[in-house]
């Protein structure tokens, strides 16, 4: 095998973009998308490579994205949610569930999730972070999707030699 170096690449034409939304803490919610749409745009994925579907919270986010790898018709998916502190334990069970969920997610099914669930103490906070982490996560799922896309092609070459 030859050594050679990848290249990060974000562009996103032709990239196929699933995005699971969820709606509790709309508002954080709301700017976490529309700040992704608009990276996701810039970076050129076609209107028409994007579905977006809403979730009720963080919790059933995993399921909608096991759903949509199980299509295959996506090169990455984005997970976007917050969960901001309260004044109970449900905080840590929500964040560590739907974390793992997502991970395992992408794992299970060998695609890329850019996971964009902010996890906050404060209303605050998560407002202050919801336009970078949107934009992110929209960068991270082009760049990895295409990473993927390389990966398997090199694995074909591989085959065929």
């Amino acid at each position: 095998m030859t050594v050679g170096t990848y290249e990060s690449n974000l562009g996103g034409e032709g990239v196929r973009i699933g995005i699971v939304q969820a709606r509790f803490n709309e508002d954080v919610c709301h700017g976490l998308l529309s700040a992704c749409l608009a990276e996701l745009k810039h970076l050129g994925v076609a209107d028409e490579d994007v579905l977006h579907v809403t979730v009720p919270g963080a919790l059933e986010i995993p399921l909608a994205l096991q759903k949509m790898a199980e299509t295959q018709q996506f090169d990455a998916l984005i997970a976007i949610g917050a969960v901001i502190r309260g004044e109970t334990y449900h905080f840590e069970l929500v964040s560590n569930e739907s974390g793992a969920g997502i991970t395992r997610v992408g794992l299970d099914f060998g695609i890329p999730i850019a996971n964009a669930v902010l996890t906050t103490e404060t209303d605050e906070q998560a407002e202050a972070r919801m336009a970078e982490k949107g934009t992110d996560a929209a960068r991270v799922a082009v760049e990895m999707a295409n990473l993927a896309i390389a990966l398997e092609e090199l694995g074909e070459v591989t085959e065929e030699e």
